[in-house]
């Protein structure tokens, strides 16, 4: 499942529902995020004005973004450290990997980064020879068994304890072989034993960036384990790799988003560690990097600016809008192909790769608008969906059972004597034939519906006898 594309979304869509290991996976996010994100809003009156707030400063940044980057790198330089502009997914593995070679690195630890994940940046490092060690505990994981992250905040939500014990006893030698992993705790001692001996022996660490500050050319990550800060401040060096939309004009701003980014991803108000970086060790300071880099990411984000995804650049990658979709809650992140799954992959990956590589992906949605409701950002991400739709389909070669469907449609739209007569007969037909249940389980020519939910019947009328039976009242 890990290994497919978005173009085998459909195959591994299936593949997914009957997979009893992954459903059962998969009501963690049901029972966990949904509930706690819920609670955490409830708490904060203020939440949606936050969210304006937000979502203005956001459209502020990325309106100026040239003159921000600019300040950015001036206090970066400022405060010691060197900023690298990587144009493409390929230019950042190098830039990455000539900072370490330079550093004489042999050992690198890291943090959660979506934006390594993105250009493929461990398997670059250890092509040359540099051993990369995942130190979140989620990423630890799907480094060890191989895999890609299903979730942008979670990576294994798609496992169970007892699949993670197993791989911790397949994969953690030299160590007791009578320890019990039975229980949570139990499985965090035994990654913590191993990542230990890793961070106290790196020569470099890379970490993500949840924000990136104009004002003061500081890094933030938010993490609730602690490893990010071991992985910043032990090492030599620190290489921090983020995409240029992660950039917040203030201090200030920075912290309205963490106001919304902790409540949004984990209902936490805030994370147990939010970390701000600016540049290495000063002349007198007992411990912190001696070298502090930026690599900063561009790989198609610049394109989207003022174009019709431009929203998109306004994600903090809470990953609420994963939470809450039906969709993702059915099949779990590996199934879309795409490091970033869900209503925001759906619209991000064609983005980024083009809709040839990603046709599925904008059609993997009920559009019931709950991963816009919930965003903190506020982003449009069906009505993005839909715009990816029609690009794909304004290509001319739509599935044929779309185009005929379609065809039958607009035949008939465009008589409305025809259209209205078969209205009368069928909407009637149909409320008779689903009785007093009022659903269909099945109907055919609607198995790709029916197949997963009920369909609604219609109740007897059609709309336009409904319309014209409320004006005729309205005006006796």
């Amino acid at each position: 499942m890990a290994d497919a594309s978005p173009q085998d979304f459909k195959e591994s869509a299936a593949r997914a529902l009957a997979d009893a290991k992954l459903q059962r996976a998969l009501l963690n996010v049901k029972r966990g995020f949904i509930v706690k994100r819920a609670n955490a809003k409830a708490k904060l009156p203020e939440f949606d004005l936050l969210r304006d707030e937000a979502r203005a400063l956001k459209d502020h940044t990325l309106q100026n973004l040239d003159l921000y980057l600019e300040a950015y790198e001036r206090k970066v330089i400022d405060s010691g450290g060197r900023v690298h502009f990587a144009p493409s997914a390929a230019d950042a593995r190098d830039i990455v990997l000539k900072i370490c070679k330079e550093a004489g690195a042999r050992l690198v630890t890291k943090g959660k980064s979506m934006v390594s994940e993105e250009v493929g940046l461990n398997a670059h490092l250890e092509a040359a020879g540099i051993e990369v060690a995942e130190t979140d505990l989620g990423e630890h994981i799907i480094q060890i068994r191989g895999e890609a992250p299903s979730h942008i905040i979670a990576p294994v939500i798609h496992l169970n304890k007892e699949e993670i014990a197993e791989d911790f006893v397949r994969a953690h030698r030299g160590l007791p072989q009578d320890r019990s992993l039975s229980a949570v705790p139990d499985l965090v001692a035994e990654a913590r034993a191993v990542l230990r001996q890793k961070f106290v022996a790196a020569d470099a660490g890379i970490t993500g960036a949840n924000l990136l500050i104009a004002e003061t050319g500081s890094s933030v990550i938010v993490t609730n384990e602690g490893n990010g800060d071991l992985t910043q401040t032990l090492p030599k060096v620190h290489i921090v790799i983020a995409s240029i939309e992660k950039l917040v004009p203030t201090l200030e701003d920075a912290c309205t988003v963490l106001r919304l980014l902790a409540r949004s991803a984990t209902g936490q108000e805030i994370t147990t560690y939010t970390t701000f970086a600016t540049g290495p060790a000063r002349e007198g300071d007992p411990d912190g990097p001696r070298q502090y880099h930026v690599v900063l990411l561009d790989n198609g984000r610049s394109e989207m600016l003022g174009g019709d995804f431009h929203d998109m650049l306004r994600c903090i990658r809470c990953g609420a809008c994963l939470n809450h979709c039906p969709v993702y809650g059915t099949i779990g992140g590996h199934a879309y192909g795409s490091l970033y799954p869900g209503p925001m992959g759906a619209v991000l990956t064609p983005a980024l790769y083009g809709i040839d590589h990603a046709r599925d992906l904008p059609n993997a949605s009920s559009f019931c608008g709950r991963c816009e409701e919930v965003c903190p950002m506020a982003i449009p991400l069906p009505s993005m969906m839909r715009k990816w739709r029609e690009r794909d389909f304004e290509r001319g070669d739509p599935p044929f059972r779309q185009r005929l469907a379609l065809k039958m449609w607009a035949f008939a739209a465009k008589r409305p004597r025809l259209y209205h007569a078969l209205s009368r007969a069928i909407v009637p037909l149909l409320a008779r034939l689903a009785g007093g249940r009022g659903r269909f389980s099945a109907l055919p020519f609607a198995g790709a519906w029916t197949g997963t939910r009920d369909l609604p019947a219609p109740q007897g009328k059609t709309f336009h006898e409904l319309y014209g039976e409320t004006r005729r009242s309205e005006s006796q």
